[in-house]
């Protein structure tokens, strides 16, 4: 009598439960615990669970770093070179120190740099040769360019302003070369005489030597004072161009207007987004080809819990009949295996983000670490720019990671769930 009063009771719970009732919940989870008779279907579901957790933690991973290279190439590049070019049109720049007064002055504007450039050819003490950029700029402008005049490596920038020049750390490793050392520069462009144009050598003194970061700029750029530069490329009383520093690099096309207005006569104004626009719209296409091909390893995992529900399904088939002869809707049984299924998705999601927030968090201690243990230097920054590997997470790519994720182990559970809620009770049992 008290079996009989026990199943009728449980019968009444089954029928009077509530969709997603603790009935539900509890029928569900004893699905998902592992059994001995059921250590196939277990290790199936372990694997998608493995599976999903990596995909989503790849994911996070590789959408950080590659935002991290992005930010870190940008705020280089922008701290070394200027956010707008100013160039002439009609005539050489010859007043360009009124003229970079003028556009110092413009809203959003932070600082105005007169420049020449020029290519040369850079020999050390060791005898070792490289090519170089020259960029020649006046000593106050040099110790207002942050990303250099904090990034003095050795040396200082006081001998700067009377004749010595500042060059990159790789560079000056390359060379041989220290603070106090003698560089070499030949330039192609040299004296015309009788016999033809002589290239023009001449030997400064290495007053500072600093690191930026960058590979490319530590190992080719070396600052030289404008005056000295002006003479030395034949260059005197005019500049190339003037480099222009705004407070916000985004809105440069709201300073065109003023800046032409401001510069009284023919300029011809590019900015930091044209002259590198090739460049950043390469990275933008690999960053979403990486997000797409990445994405197929949340999607394979998703079709390892499809396979592991439907072999649930065919092996709970006397447990789906009796619970339908006690009352249980289609829905319900639908409804139980979604949440077996969905369980597996959303506890592999969120162990996958914050795998992902750890090693996003010590990636270049774990890059460091397979550095040694490899033996060889992983992210060479001769190959990759950058002296480290950055790794920056942005909020709402890591939230779109989890509702994708999520969605798709939620849509993996549907037919597994439909199938096993219109499953016929009586064929079930037959073949018991």
């Amino acid at each position: 009598m008290a079996d009989a009063a026990s199943g009728a009771t449980e019968a009444q719970a089954v029928k009077k439960s509530r969709p997603f009732s603790a009935f539900e919940r509890m029928v569900a989870w004893r699905y998902l615990r592992s059994r001995r008779k059921e250590a196939f279907i277990s290790v199936i579901a372990g694997f998608s669970f493995i599976g999903i957790m990596l995909g989503v933690a790849t994911l996070i991973i590789v959408m950080a770093v590659m935002n991290g290279f992005r930010t870190e190439l940008i705020s280089r590049i922008l701290g070394i070179n200027g956010h707008m070019i100013v160039q002439p049109i009609d005539t050489p720049l010859t007043n360009y120190g009124q003229l970079a007064e003028r556009l110092s002055k413009v809203a959003g504007v932070t600082m105005a740099i007169p420049l020449v450039e020029g290519q040369t050819l850079a020999s050390g003490t060791a005898g070792a040769g490289t090519g170089a950029l020259v960029r020649g700029v006046r000593p106050e402008d040099l110790a207002k360019m942050k990303a250099v005049s904090d990034h003095i490596k050795e040396g200082d920038l006081v001998g700067f302003a009377t004749g010595g020049v500042a060059i990159g750390a790789r560079m000056a490793e390359q060379l041989g070369l220290s603070a106090g050392g003698q560089i070499t520069l030949v330039a192609p462009d040299g004296d015309v005489t009788p016999l033809g144009v002589n290239p023009r050598v001449k030997t400064y003194t290495v007053s500072a030597i600093f690191e930026i970061g960058m590979s490319e700029y530590d190992a080719s750029i070396i600052y030289m004072p404008l005056e000295e530069a002006q003479l030395y490329f034949n260059a005197e009383g005019i500049v190339q161009s003037i480099e222009l520093f705004v407070s916000n690099p985004d809105a440069v096309d709201e300073l065109r207007q003023p800046l032409e207005a401001a510069a009284e006569r023919q300029i011809f104004i590019t900015d930091w987004r044209q002259r590198n626009k090739t460049f950043f719209s390469a990275l933008e296409v690999e960053r979403n080809v990486m997000f797409m091909i990445l994405t197929l390893i949340v999607l394979v995992a998703a079709l390892n819990i499809i396979s592991g529900l439907i072999m649930l399904v065919k092996d709970k088939g006397s447990d789906i009949a009796i619970l339908r002869t006690m009352g249980a809707t289609s829905g319900a049984i639908m409804r139980i295996f979604f949440m077996t299924g969905a369980a597996i998705g959303t506890v592999g999601t969120f162990a996958g983000v914050l795998l992902g927030v750890i090693v996003c968090l010590n990636v270049e201690s774990i890059r460091q670490f397979f550095s040694w243990i490899s033996g060889t230097t992983l992210f060479n920054p001769e190959l990759y720019f950058l002296s480290q590997l950055p790794a920056d997470m942005n909020a709402g790519e890591t939230v779109s990671v989890v509702v994708m994720a999520l969605a798709l182990s939620f849509l993996a559970t549907i037919f597994p769930a439909w199938r096993a809620s219109k499953l016929d009770p009586v064929q079930a049992l037959r073949y018991e």
